[in-house]
């Protein structure tokens, strides 16, 4: 495939130019202005062209939760999140493409799926949601959330239990059968070794973890202190941080990614700072499920790497990756009255694209508008109206409130998006199929969160 985009307006370090670009198979060969036409030609006349972003933690069967699941903290809503009927497979598979195309009309082009797996089903959920993205054409990284201890031991004061339908020698196997089925970075597909959190896990499944992804140079992803429940437990596990254990189990590292980091002093942060690490904010969820304000601000002044998620949609409750940008852009103006360190726009889609690059090990490949860069990237709309009047696009683009604003979106060089719909998928079909298996609303809540709703207000200090 070669085709050559032709005066499109590129954000550079001089500021904007209208300029051609040219692909040649998946990479950018040329960027200039009147180019000599190679290929096909796009009109990118008021159009906008930006790296594609990277939705870096999402769980895409929680779709069929979504606005589903009430108000209420993690620990509890987790009990809520795994009570109704476990899903079919073709279930994850629509699940997958419905995150995957609202990813893309957002402006996302990776996606980074810590996916909930179907027990006893495991490996069939995997398949399921691989087949989906590769349908797509987005550029997945598949991480199978993974633990080894039953879930109400991710409370505080709780004990620990291993989880019967979870046995640590076979949920390495799983992974290890993953990786050798599916694991194709030419193929779009990627494969992420992603123990839930250590509020879950044993410490030999994160070490024997860190082994498989030394093994096959895959990235490592998990939850880390999203909750200040999980950072009480930290300290009665291990009588340390959560982040002071990982980097014992030699967790973290320049290919590390780090899904909310919402509770961590200023020495956590400089751990993370000096390992390498990148942090995922999901400022949605943080805010959904009362779990904090992430200190992205001291991230930032510390040197760690800091990019966007739009978390699972039930939590969330969409995959907006531009609404995840602007919230987590403008929320943290009230955590520190210094506005020179406010994040600013054209801040918010570097870390939106080359900083979630940076935390897939991808930032020499993909995340800028330049010669040699991988062909991900996204042409928006300027003549919409959520757009105009036409100021500093960027600075509408992520403060604003863009709706259809995506005209197209390359992966790999491969159109997936044209005039603002999908291309490799029937969205009208996939609509009908959501709707079939939809389920009519549920009397909430479950007996399982009344049984644990007590000893979390408990150990959370709350009345009872």
């Amino acid at each position: 495939m070669v085709f050559t985009i032709q005066n499109a307006l590129v954000l550079t370090d001089q500021g904007y130019k209208t300029l051609d670009v040219q692909v040649e198979a998946d990479r950018i060969t040329a960027i200039g202005v009147n180019l000599p036409i190679a290929g096909d030609t796009i009109d990118g006349q008021n159009k906008l062209l930006l790296p594609g972003f990277v939705n870096a933690h999402t769980h895409s069967p929680e779709f069929w939760q979504r606005g589903r699941i009430p108000p209420l903290p993690l620990e509890l809503w987790l009990f809520e999140l795994y009570s109704p009927k476990l899903l079919q497979s073709e279930q994850i598979y629509l699940s997958a493409l419905g995150t995957a195309v609202e990813t893309l009309l957002s402006g996302g082009t990776t996606i980074v799926d810590h996916l909930l797996l179907l027990p006893g089903r495991e490996r069939e959920t995997i398949d399921a949601a691989v087949r989906a993205y590769q349908q797509v054409g987005i550029r997945a990284f598949v991480a199978p959330l993974v633990h080894d201890q039953s879930l109400p031991t991710s409370l505080p004061s709780n004990g620990t239990a291993p989880d019967p339908q979870r046995q640590t020698k076979a949920v390495l196997d799983l992974l290890e059968e993953a990786i050798l089925m599916h694991h194709c970075p030419d193929r779009g597909i990627n494969l992420v070794i992603s123990p839930t959190g250590l509020q879950l896990c044993s410490d030999v499944l994160v070490q024997k973890g860190v082994e498989l992804s030394e093994r096959y140079q895959l990235c490592r992803h998990t939850h880390l202190l999203e909750t200040r429940a999980q950072q009480i437990l930290a300290q009665e596990k291990y009588g340390c941080s959560a982040v002071e254990h990982l980097k014992r189990l030699e967790f973290l590292g320049p290919h590390t990614s780090l899904a909310h980091c919402v509770w961590l002093d200023d020495a956590e942060i400089d751990i993370l700072a000096a390992t390498g690490a990148t942090v995922v904010h999901n400022p949605l969820s943080n805010l959904r499920l009362g779990s904090g304000i992430a200190p992205i601000l001291k991230f930032r002044q510390a040197g760690v790497n800091v990019c966007f998620g739009c978390d699972g949609s039930a939590s969330n409750d969409a995959q907006d990756v531009l609404e995840a940008i602007k919230i987590g852009t403008i929320l943290h103006n009230i955590t520190d009255s210094d506005y020179r360190h406010w994040i600013t726009p054209h801040e918010a889609v570097q870390m939106a694209s080359i900083g979630g690059a940076k935390g897939l090990g991808l930032e020499q490949q993909m995340g800028c508008i330049a010669i040699g860069q991988k062909a991900d990237f996204v042409l928006y709309d300027l003549t919409s109206l959520s757009l105009l009047p036409q100021t500093d696009p960027v600075g509408l683009l992520v403060l604003g409130r863009p709706t259809q604003a995506v005209d197209s979106v390359w992966v790999n060089g491969q159109r997936i998006v044209a005039d603002g719909k999908i291309q490799t998928v029937d969205v009208t079909m996939l609509k009908q199929e959501l709707l079939r298996y939809s389920q009519p609303p549920q009397q909430y809540s479950t007996t399982s969160v009344v049984d644990v709703e007590q000893h979390y207000r408990s150990v959370m200090g709350l009345s009872t």
